[in-house]
């Protein structure tokens, strides 16, 4: 069975690390840049075999600053204000009055949603579809469950889906962490992709990371 060459796979990372901070004449990058793992499949139909779709929790969190907003009831609105989680209620929603371009506006504003499992089934009739087409559709939170708790582990989870092309990619890390952390996270969203392929490593053609404005490295 095929793996990742742990020598490459290190050089790879540092490269990646040490270019993200430039050299003494390139002016300095005020945001911190993301680490995407950039990945090719083969001998895959996207028309015939079955397109899959799958999220894992990381060890470490990948997207410190991802953007999540809470659509609360008063229960996690009260959780939100008192952690300084950005949030919403079903009042201002309904200030969107189903327009499109005010509730795309919304959506693009941040990264992720989170709302009250009690809003879940009521926030489509306020809002109208535009949220579930943009993608932005919210992640369920349960009552009394940890708001914190749940933003951490949002930003620690990548997914991967197959549509109709050959290529995936997804966010691993970012480049304020340890070389280990990097590695870590990188070998389980590796090995956790392959195990959804039809014939695993037979499917992958090569993988590459790269930071957010640095030069692609092939790690397979």
């Amino acid at each position: 069975m095929a793996k990742l060459n742990h020598a490459t796979m290190m050089q790879c990372i540092t490269n990646v690390l040490t270019g993200s901070k430039g050299d003494e004449k390139a002016k300095p990058r005020n945001f911190p840049e993301s680490i995407d793992m950039l990945v090719n499949l083969k001998n895959y139909d996207t028309q015939r075999d079955k397109r899959f779709s799958g999220s894992i929790k990381l060890p470490r969190v990948a997207r410190p600053r991802f953007k999540i907003c809470i659509i609360g009831d008063a229960y996690h609105q009260g959780q939100a204000q008192s952690q300084n989680i950005p949030s919403l209620n079903v009042d201002d929603l309904k200030k969107l009055n189903k327009n499109k371009k005010l509730v795309k506006k919304m959506c693009a504003s941040y990264d992720l949603f989170i709302a009250s499992e009690s809003l879940i089934k009521t926030i489509p009739r306020i809002v109208g579809p535009h949220m579930n087409r943009a993608g932005k559709f919210p992640t369920a939170v349960a009552q009394g469950e940890d708001l914190t708790a749940k933003v951490e582990e949002l930003r620690s989870t990548v997914k991967f889906q197959l549509k109709k092309v050959l290529c995936l990619g997804t966010c691993i890390g970012h480049c304020d962490m340890e070389e280990e952390d990097v590695r870590l996270n990188l070998v389980l969203s590796t090995n956790f992709l392959v195990s959804m392929l039809k014939k695993n490593w037979q499917n992958l053609k090569s993988v590459y990371i790269k930071s957010t404005m640095g030069k692609p490295q092939r790690v397979f």
